[in-house]
């Protein structure tokens, strides 16, 4: 399973080869890793070197620590992704014209992609959430929909980079959304372009044609930014 290490920066070395094994698919999403004690004896290092090895590992966020149970591959990453990119965020001047552009890329493939592998299931999930933008009067259940609705067409992509980067980004600038619809709303009709503009995503989705929902996510995308300009 694990190789004997005797070469300096031991605890570098642990974390490779916990990180190949990942790779090789010999660890997986959930799975317990073995004991300090059996790792110190299976790597022939020092309890010392496997600590500071799975230290790093939870610092990164790749293993989580269980009180009493012992040390797991985390099951989901979402949360590593958001912290270094908000962090990254502040940094470079919050600038959320940045994140919109990165969304605007990664909905519009993500778009294309789920009309050629959306499922059955998926796709009548996806209908349920486009007729209920009609039906619902509350702005803050459209406003949660209407983010529901992005989020599963990156799940129906079928890439789950593109799924956890957007959920990622989407929590940094979903105030931006909701102001955004709120200006959108003023205007008298737009309930029923914003209505029309996702059930023709989704329409282009139901007839597989990545074209056309590149498209119609992209028309989508571009009317909502004339309105989140405004945004302060």
């Amino acid at each position: 399973m694990f190789t004997p290490i005797k070469n300096t920066k031991v605890y570098e070395q642990v974390i490779d080869q916990i990180r190949r094994m990942i790779d090789k698919g010999t660890l997986k999403k959930g799975d317990k890793l073995p004991s300090e004690r059996n790792l110190v004896e299976q790597l022939n290092v020092s309890r010392a070197s496997i600590r500071e090895a799975l230290r790093a590992l939870e610092v990164i966020g790749l293993i989580e620590c269980r009180q009493g149970e012992g040390n797991y591959i985390k099951a989901s990453f979402q949360d590593n992704l958001f912290e270094p990119l908000s962090i990254m965020f502040m940094l470079e001047g919050s600038n959320p014209e940045a994140i919109w552009e990165l969304r605007k890329v990664l909905e519009v493939e993500a778009s294309g992609l789920a009309a050629k592998r959306i499922t059955s299931g998926q796709l009548k999930e996806l209908r349920e959430l486009t007729h209920k933008f009609i039906n619902s009067e509350d702005e803050d259940i459209n406003a949660d929909t209407d983010k529901e609705f992005h989020y599963k067409i990156a799940e129906c992509s079928g890439n789950v980079l593109i799924f956890n980067i957007l959920r990622t980004v989407s929590i940094l600038v979903d105030h931006f959304i909701v102001d955004a619809r709120k200006l959108i709303l003023v205007h008298e009709g737009n309930k029923e372009i914003l209505f029309s503009q996702h059930n023709e995503i989704y329409l282009s989705i139901e007839k597989h044609s990545s074209t056309d929902a590149r498209q119609a996510m992209r028309i989508h995308l571009d009317f909502a930014n004339k309105y989140k300009s405004q945004v302060k």
